[in-house]
């Protein structure tokens, strides 16, 4: 636990998140090289590019505005999409979230307790619209359990992005609700909730990881 707590705060102290490192340095590298070689016009799409990748990798400070340990959050940022209720045995409701460029891309912990699983697949990162999307586009899928064994399952997939997803959490790691876990940018992601949890949002909401209430398990 206290590894995690120090790598997360570590990652707390930069504005930028790393990883947007070297796609701000070849940019910035760019822009250097085109400016001794006088291209001034290829110089100015270099430093626009640079700076359209630090607001992409952006990581701001989030505080966690729901303590309350049966309270889920928001594990990216987006807009809530569709609602789902489904016959399962495991779970009730799913969430879908979609999130754009222009969206913070940090991944954020819903709820304070374990990993009990987490699969990443590598893949392609094709438009929403393509036949192939869900069977084909990278992925990372996460089973969540706290305390009191409620469990809820998150799923993760690239639209087409430019930057790959990056998970950063394991199974032996004591999570705490809020903490960054992974990034991506422009994404579909899927919240699988179990029945005994009471919804807070709505289709259309405009929500923020760790920030935004997804409602309570009863």
């Amino acid at each position: 636990m206290r590894v995690m707590t120090e790598k997360a705060m570590r990652n707390n102290l930069f504005i930028i998140s790393k990883n947007g490192y070297m796609y701000i340095g070849y940019a910035f590298l760019a822009v250097v090289i085109f400016g001794i070689l006088d291209l001034e016009f290829f110089a100015f799409l270099a430093f626009v590019l640079t700076l359209f990748f630090v607001y992409s990798f952006r990581n701001p400070e989030r505080e966690l505005s729901f303590l309350d340990e049966k309270a889920v959050v928001s594990p990216i940022d987006g807009t809530v999409k569709a609602i789902d209720e489904l016959k399962d045995d495991e779970y009730a409701y799913k969430i879908l979230i979609e999130s754009s460029c222009l969206d913070v891309g940090v991944l954020r912990v819903p709820i304070s307790g374990q990993l009990e699983s987490v699969k990443i697949f590598r893949g392609a990162r094709t438009s929403k619209k393509s036949k192939l999307f869900y069977d084909l586009n990278e992925r990372v899928e996460l089973v969540f359990v706290d305390n009191h064994a409620n469990k809820i399952k998150v799923i993760h997939r690239l639209k087409q992005s430019f930057a790959p997803l990056n998970i950063d959490i394991s199974k032996k790691d004591t999570l705490h609700k809020g903490t960054r876990y992974g990034y991506a940018i422009n994404s579909l992601s899927e919240l699988y909730l179990p029945k005994n949890f009471r919804l807070d949002i709505k289709p259309h909401n405009e929500i923020k990881a760790s920030q935004s209430l997804i409602g309570y398990f009863s």
